[in-house]
């Protein structure tokens, strides 16, 4: 198999997000396979290590402030990513939020905020890239998920929600926008730690307790989505669309902790 089904020299991609923890993780991993980026947050400051990184690859990186929860907004960062580069070829929809609470405990406005960011935020940004990609019949939109599309977790039950949804709407865009030459995917990471939750890894028995549920016996590295994203961005998965990518370990297979001897 040719090495260049996977290169994406000369592709332009947004990352949103990418301030820290998955958004970085997947920016480098499209620079190293050649695309020049567009990165973003709501507080474009926090970029420049990031940016400065990526350039020291040889890549190209562009930082933009972006709220996803903000329409104008997103429509600011498509417009400046067009007059930057010219083009879209690739979108990490990767920007989002969790506020982990028992059911009980969610407030309206923590239901609001997890909705709003993570599954309204994705669904129009894909939409305002997607009418740039859709002159060039073109595109690779990947919708950042995670294992809560396909399990339930206690305490994450708006986060869970949001994330169902980002799945059912990969599906329906990538019916909506196949036509175009567009595919629509989702990569669902498992138990990654960031520093969204990297609180949790402090209690060594919690860790204990997930790594017996992974098969793999161990939580994802950064290096496991390298792949993963260059596939979804790049010709190698021409023909895929509407499919949920898992990226877990093997978490999702139901794995129980091992009952002692």
């Amino acid at each position: 198999m040719s090495t260049t089904l996977f290169d994406l020299s000369g592709k332009v991609a947004i990352v949103t997000g990418a301030s820290r923890g998955l958004g970085q993780y997947l920016g480098r991993a499209l620079a190293r396979a050649g695309a020049d980026l567009v990165i973003t947050s709501r507080k474009p400051d926090t970029l420049k290590a990031f940016q400065d990184e990526i350039e020291a690859l040889g890549r190209r990186a562009l930082p933009l402030a972006l709220d996803v929860r903000d329409y104008e907004s997103i429509q600011g960062i498509t417009r400046s990513a067009l007059e930057h580069y010219g083009k879209i070829d690739i979108l990490v929809n990767n920007a989002g939020c969790n506020i982990r609470k028992p059911a009980l405990e969610v407030t309206w406005d923590d239901w609001n905020l997890i909705l709003d960011t993570n599954l309204r935020g994705t669904f129009f940004t894909a939409q305002a890239v997607a009418r740039e990609m859709i002159p060039r019949k073109h595109g690779r939109i990947i919708n950042i998920g995670s294992v809560t599309c396909v399990a339930g977790y206690a305490g994450l039950g708006p986060y869970g929600a949001s994330r169902g949804g980002v799945k059912q709407l990969t599906m329906s865009l990538a019916d909506d926008w196949g036509i175009h030459g567009i595919t629509v995917n989702c990569l669902a990471p498992g138990w990654f730690k960031t520093a969204q939750n990297a609180i949790m890894y402090e209690n060594q028995e919690w860790v204990s307790y997930l790594c017996d549920r992974i098969p793999l016996k161990r939580p994802g590295q950064p290096h496991d989505l390298d792949g993963a994203v260059v596939f979804l961005a790049s010709d190698a998965s021409a023909y895929i669309t509407g499919q949920t990518f898992l990226v877990d370990g093997g978490i999702s297979t139901g794995a129980t902790r091992a009952l002692p001897k």
